[in-house]
Order: C-alpha cells, then sequence, then structure tokens
C-alpha cells in the first residue's frame, strides 16, 4: 500500500483503489487500519468510488510509532487527515468513519466543512458525557488484547497503551466532554448519524443534539452493537446507499 509522510509529523499508510470516480475516505476505530477494519465495506462501495482508506498515525505501518494518546488525539488525526487530501490533491470528497474514526470524522467536519460532498458516521456521537468513564476503565488490564493486535501495530506494552487512552477519555470527559458537538453548526454538508441500539457507549441523545443544531443532519438507529457495519450489514448498506444517492440528487 502507499505512504505518505504529511507536513504535521504523521507518516501515513493508505488503500488507494484508484479509478476516475468520486472519492471516498473511510477512517477506522481504535485497533483498526484502513486495510482490516471494513472490508465489506470497501467492497461495496469500491464499485462507485475511488476509496481512500488511511491507517491512522501510531497503528499499524503508519508513523509515529508507539501510537500514542494526548488529551486531544482526535484533533490531530483530524488534521492529519485534511493535510492527506492535501497531500493527495483532493479538494472535495465523501467521508465515512467508524468509532474512533467517527469521532475523527465529525471533527473533519466542523474544521472544514467545504470539502465533504457528505459525512457518514457510525459508533461516534462527539461528547463524552460521565457515562462512558466506567466503559473506558473496563478496557483495563488488556488481557482482552490478542498477540495479533499487538503485532499489527507494535505495541510492546499492552497495559500502558490501554492506560494511555483510558486516561486521554478521562481528560475529554473532566474537560467538559465536547469532542465535536461545538462544531455542529458549521456540519453544512449532508450528515448521516448512525448508532447501534445495543451501543452501551454511545447514547443516542448525544448524538442528536449535533443533529439538532447541524443543518442538514439526521440519525438512524439499528438493531446491533457497536459495530454497525457488521451487526446489521444489510440495513447499513441500504441506510447509507439511499443517503449517498440522496446526495447525488
Amino acid at each position: 500500500m502507499p505512504f505518505i509522510e504529511l507536513p504535521t509529523g504523521a507518516g501515513i499508510d493508505y488503500v488507494d483503489t484508484d479509478g476516475d470516480k468520486p472519492t471516498m475516505m473511510l477512517l477506522h476505530g481504535f485497533l483498526g487500519t484502513g486495510e482490516t477494519q471494513f472490508p465489506n465495506v470497501v467492497e461495496w462501495l469500491m464499485t462507485d468510488y475511488r476509496i481512500i482508506a488511511p491507517t491512522l498515525r501510531g497503528y499499524g505501518k503508519s508513523m509515529p510509532k508507539p501510537r500514542k494518546f494526548p488529551h486531544d488525539f482526535y484533533q490531530i488525526d483530524a488534521r492529519d487527515m485534511l493535510a492527506l487530501l492535501d497531500a493527495l490533491d483532493i479538494e472535495k470528497t465523501h467521508l465515512m468513519g467508524f468509532s474512533d474514526g467517527g469521532e475523527t470524522a465529525l471533527l473533519m467536519a466542523g474544521y472544514a466543512p467545504h470539502r465533504f460532498l457528505s459525512v457518514g458516521v457510525w459508533g461516534a456521537v462527539g461528547y463524552y458525557g460521565a457515562g462512558m468513564r466506567p466503559h473506558a476503565q473496563r478496557m483495563f488490564p488488556a488481557t482482552w488484547m490478542t498477540d495479533e493486535m499487538k503485532a499489527r501495530h507494535g505495541i510492546a506494552h499492552a497495559d500502558a497503551f490501554v492506560l494511555g487512552w483510558i486516561k486521554s477519555i478521562h481528560a475529554i470527559i473532566d474537560s467538559g466532554g465536547d469532542v465535536s458537538r461545538s462544531l455542529a453548526p458549521h456540519m453544512t454538508m449532508p450528515l448521516l448519524m448512525m448508532l447501534g441500539d445495543k451501543d452501551a457507549l454511545n447514547p443516542p441523545e448525544y448524538a442528536q443534539e449535533i443533529v439538532n443544531q447541524a443543518p442538514n443532519a439526521r440519525l438512524e438507529m439499528f438493531a446491533s452493537g457497536h459495530a454497525v457495519h457488521i451487526d446489521a450489514w444489510d440495513d447499513f448498506r441500504r441506510v447509507v446507499g439511499q443517503f449517498l444517492n440522496n446526495v447525488k440528487k
């Protein structure tokens, strides 16, 4: 896969399906990569779109390593991804993101709304309330992390890696919880927010706050857990397909 050095200090490994088609950027979540987290989504969308699926800094083959989680890591990722669009000379694109990648996508939508033809996110709500704290804490100790995960991301100390993420989530909560909610009025493109009704991490009322403030947004609920694109694939494909078709009109 191609690799590019960005002026932000990140070295990004990414999937690029090429082709003279509208561009779709896909952003993965925690412990994912652009290549591994949603192959079904890439295979489906690449018929009509040139897919750019980056691996966020510090994950997979992207640099620098180790992946770190300062309190503003979402903002850092968003700046990286906007810089990647600049480096690839992509003026406008569709954008989709899952989980942490969805949080990054929402920030990008708020920072540079003119760059996006549409934005779709799932497992992301732009805000971390106090109820997120115990869910984050359950990630430690990192006995759930497989050897394959550690090898893929170059993680030498799994507990330290997870503690870094937990501390950052706690810092976001303690500072008021806003990730991208305050930017919602700037998200002027068609915006589709998607959540599973069993996703304990992301209360729908938080997503609704963004939908209420963004000019052209809606929330779609699915009978699923966090990974809507896996748990409710047929419904996910139907809803996203209709959304993208409407954007074309």
